[in-house]
């Protein structure tokens, strides 16, 4: 699992696959309410606007982006349908894909680190 690699100490792998699961359970359902929106940056990468730190369960946007879309999320492709048209820029898998991210909400972007 991609985002398995931020163990907090003591905890198994099977806890963080679960922690994980629930943070996108969680994500979906507030995506599909328009709680959290999806923000399409300059270079095509994204961020979610309105998904809080206790939420995420340090999961990065760019984790829960694959994740989601590996599992056909209706939630998420909506989202970036609606992203994409107000932005005016499509998601850039090459972006995506080096990391390029966002820690204000769509603000300011950041190389992969």
């Amino acid at each position: 699992m991609p985002c398995g690699s931020s163990l907090r100490r003591g905890q198994t792998l099977e806890e963080r696959a679960r922690e994980v699961t629930a943070a996108l359970r969680q994500l979906e359902a507030r995506l599909q309410a328009g709680q959290v929106r999806v923000t399409v940056g300059p270079s095509g990468s994204l961020a979610f606007t309105g998904w809080s730190t206790e939420d995420r369960s340090q999961v990065t946007d760019v984790c829960a982006y694959r994740l989601l879309s590996a599992q056909n999320s209706w939630a998420l492709r909506q989202a970036v349908s609606r992203a994409e048209a107000q932005s005016g820029r499509r998601i850039n898998p090459a972006a995506v894909a080096s990391g390029m991210h966002s820690h204000d909400n769509g603000q300011t972007w950041n190389k992969g680190h």
